[in-house]
């Protein structure tokens, strides 16, 4: 069969990119290997779908070229995302730092967009996988395959590339978009895992691993980079949307900085607390701050004086550094298994940042994750989908 666009990947860009095309008029086909459609959708979230961030600007996004993402952020904001989550009736709300969920199941998302395919004209074909793909004069020609249609050839004039990252393989995540790339000659930037908790050598995890469980508000630093959120300590090693975070910045060999309690002057608090009891411990003085069990491994960890009333100002500037300058170097990360997003992608450089059209191939487009622009934790990701998506929609 021959169609106008051929989408492969029925994620959040995929889907995104078929609505729009299908706008316009254009035969739209959707194929993806897995069952079912937008798998990452419904598990965002905590199954409530972090679907945008009121707040999304180019400085939320990591890439080799961070002006790229500037032309598709400003031609489909955030604002027209959440209409289209009006128009559907789908209650949500803002949390921290400008997070959009769904009131409810993130799957109402899935069928919102579900229903625009049909409502455009979008066929969406699951359990399909794309075995070859070469240029013609007039487009594309693909090989399709399928459990129970068998092996189809079809050509197109559009192909649109939305396979995503290799992030979370358990749900079917491969690096086929990166290899389809390379095979019309575009380039693809050095990919990992990112957003993604980060883990411990043996020696410090053994000495960490009472603390597994403990959340605290921390300010967690790489360079001149830091992000304010929670931190979690685990059995793995440390994760929590500020370690996340960090995630995306840090490098093998980097260290770490962590601020335990940045707001609060852990000296003068300690002192104060000398003076007004020097008989507590110091694990009591920081046990008013601190989760107990990590106010004991601090205190520990420090072999100072039983009582306060012993710690002189030296030493509580000791305990102050304890608390809020904790340096480490992350022995690595949990990897793709566990990572939200893949950092790096399609090199930016061969691509128009208005359509996501391949440069030298005209009528290949690539959007969403398989591009190298790597959101932060918060919903940047997925408006990144959306507008990528609707960019190349209006084109292909």
């Amino acid at each position: 069969m021959t169609w106008d666009v051929l989408i492969i990947g029925a994620g959040a860009a995929g889907m995104m990119a078929a609505i729009e095309a299908g706008k316009r008029g254009r035969r739209v086909l959707v194929v993806d290997h897995a069952t079912k459609p937008g798998e990452k959708i419904r598990i965002s979230g905590g199954g409530r779908c972090n679907f945008t961030n009121v707040h999304t600007s180019p400085k939320h996004f990591l890439s080799d070229n961070p002006s790229f993402a500037i032309s598709a952020l400003k031609r489909y904001s955030p604002r027209d995302f959440i209409a289209l989550v009006e128009r559907y009736g789908i209650a949500y709300h803002e949390k921290a730092l400008g997070q959009l969920f769904c009131d409810g199941s993130a799957q109402q998302i899935v069928d919102m967009l579900l229903a625009e395919m049909r409502l455009n004209g979008a066929e969406l074909r699951l359990g399909t996988t794309v075995d070859r793909v070469r240029k013609t004069e007039t487009g594309f020609a693909a090989v399709l395959s399928h459990d129970q249609r068998g092996i189809e050839p079809v050509e197109c004039t559009s192909l649109v590339v939305a396979t995503g990252g290799k992030s979370i393989p358990k749900m079917g995540a491969t690096g086929y978009g990166y290899e389809l790339a390379k095979s019309f000659g575009l380039k693809v930037t050095e990919t990992r895992p990112a957003l993604v908790p980060l883990t411990l050598d043996p020696p410090t995890l053994a000495r960490l691993e009472p603390l597994s469980g403990i959340a605290i508000d921390a300010v967690v630093s790489h360079g001149k980079t830091k992000f304010a959120e929670a931190l979690l300590f685990t059995h793995r090693g440390l994760s929590g949307p500020a370690m996340l975070q960090i995630s995306s910045f840090w490098r093998e060999g980097d260290e770490i900085a962590v601020a335990m309690l940045p707001d609060l002057d852990v000296f003068a608090a300690l002192r104060a607390a000398r003076a007004e009891n020097g008989r507590q411990s110091l694990q009591t003085g920081l046990g008013a701050f601190l989760p107990k069990r990590l106010a004991q491994m601090i205190a520990g960890e420090l072999k100072g004086p039983e009582r306060l009333g012993d710690w002189s100002d030296k030493l509580l500037r000791t305990a102050e550094t304890a608390v809020n300058s904790w340096r480490f170097k992350p022995a690595g990360s949990e990897g793709y298994r566990t990572a939200e997003v893949t950092h790096g992608g399609v090199d930016t450089a061969d691509l128009d940042s208005r359509t996501l059209q391949a440069k030298a191939v005209p009528g290949l487009y690539f959007v969403g994750e398989v591009v190298d622009v790597t959101g932060w934790l918060g919903g940047y990701n997925f408006q990144w989908a959306w507008a990528s998506g609707w960019c190349a929609g209006q084109v292909a």
